[in-house]
């Protein structure tokens, strides 16, 4: 038997959900929670009694960067780019 030369799953399958259009669906989700936590940070710096939790909107807003960094990287390995 014959291996075949041109195979029908040459062609790496991607899900849904690792697409590019939900990859830039998610990005801009997540930079509108970003913005939502630089808000956050503010409003809890101005106001006195809850200057101790300043945290919680730091961490939304630090995960939510980390995030789109790893997104972003991602697709720029996805293209046919080689910067990483």
């Amino acid at each position: 038997m014959q291996l075949d030369e041109n195979p029908i799953f040459r062609k790496i399958i991607i899900s849904w959900y690792d697409s590019n259009i939900f990859c830039w669906i998610f990005i801009i989700f997540s930079t509108v929670i970003l913005i939502f936590s630089l808000i956050g940070i503010k409003v809890a710096l101005d106001n006195t009694l809850y200057n101790n939790y300043v945290w919680v909107p730091g961490l939304l807003g630090g995960l939510c960067f980390i995030v789109i960094v790893k997104i972003i990287i991602r697709l720029i390995r996805r293209s046919n780019v080689s910067y990483f």
